[in-house]
């Protein structure tokens, strides 16, 4: 049995294993909680939480629109993002960063204020993660369409380098520690970034994984989450691309969390409109919790590890809210 067959073989022992039973409580203690009304529909990509001005960024057509946690009220918003994917957040220079996928550039502006700062082109086509490194006061920016990263140094915001990629890139997390992983969707793989060699420095398939796209990690444990397009997410050992583990999730999945406080991982799901719940047993054991309702479309989220809240935006009666989804014993 050759690499893949035997990947294959385990996948499915493991989906039959931890997939959860149709009698099972769908939601475990899970459930939607608000409904924020945001102006506006259209198209809308990521979700980010500023933790330091307890802030929830959505970014949405050609804007980002910001949240406050506390209140669940508007704070503003940051316009001239045309088709705007990702915020990334320089916390000790009060600087956050947005990836403009139509006009290729990324606009710099004030985490206190919002005001914006400046534009910048990238050297690529369709930036869409975006991803800053504190420890290399590095801005990476992921180029969909022309399979390379930008990097920049901030705050002078120079691009230093471009990193050619296996593929199209999506998600991306750093280790804190001199190396970032991303999520090669159209190649099924993962792929390792040395930063300060600044080049890809390993290249590991994820077979039996189609389509990877949100992408979480586990430092104490090495462990990255794959989010994969055919219902599960792939567990990596973030050390040598082994690969440990498997469970099952839904459909069109987008984005995943980790919570180190209760080694509980979060995978939201577009097409299943579900919200699936994953507990870590140990660090190549899983079990579903939960597959939560939420929202056709409901395909990205951001997980505030304060709350325990889960914010994931979808167009709903024809405008964009904000579901938030939170354990039942809140």
């Amino acid at each position: 049995m050759n690499h893949t067959a035997r990947y294959t073989a385990l996948l499915a022992l493991l989906l039959g294993q931890l997939a959860t039973p149709d009698g099972m409580a769908a939601t475990a203690g899970y459930a939607i909680q608000d409904r924020l009304a945001l102006s506006g529909d259209g198209k809308w990509d990521y979700a980010s939480i500023d933790a330091s001005h307890q802030r929830l960024y959505v970014t949405h057509g050609n804007q980002v629109q910001v949240l406050d946690l506390a209140t669940h009220k508007v704070a503003g918003a940051i316009a001239g993002t045309e088709g705007v994917h990702g915020v990334a957040f320089a916390q000790e220079l009060n600087l956050g960063f947005t990836s403009n996928g139509r006009s290729d550039s990324v606009t710099v502006f004030a985490l206190d204020s919002l005001a914006v700062r400046q534009h910048v082109k990238v050297g690529g086509k369709n930036p869409d993660a975006i991803l800053y490194v504190p420890q290399a006061r590095q801005l990476y920016v992921f180029n969909g369409n022309s399979a390379d990263v930008t990097v920049f140094d901030v705050p002078g915001m120079r691009i230093v380098s471009t990193i050619k990629v296996g593929g199209r890139p999506e998600f991306a997390v750093s280790d804190g520690a001199g190396r970032i992983y991303l999520n090669v969707e159209d190649q099924n793989a993962i792929e390792v970034i040395d930063i300060a060699a600044s080049t890809v420095v390993a290249h590991w398939p994820l077979a039996g994984c189609e389509e990877p796209t949100g992408l979480a990690l586990d430092t104490a444990h090495a462990r990255l989450f794959a989010a994969c397009k055919n219902k599960l997410a792939a567990v990596v050992d973030a050390r040598d691309g082994k690969h440990v583990a498997a469970f099952a999730i839904g459909a069109h999945p987008d984005a995943v969390a980790y919570d180190a406080a209760t080694g509980r991982i979060y995978v939201s799901n577009g097409d299943s409109a579900t919200l699936t719940v994953a507990q870590q047993l140990t660090p190549d054991r899983y079990s579903v919790l939960a597959h939560v309702p939420t929202a056709a479309g409901a395909k990205t989220m951001a997980f505030d590890p304060a709350t325990k809240n889960v914010y994931l935006p979808a167009s709903i009666d024809g405008g964009l809210k904000v579901l938030v989804v939170a354990p039942a014993e809140q």
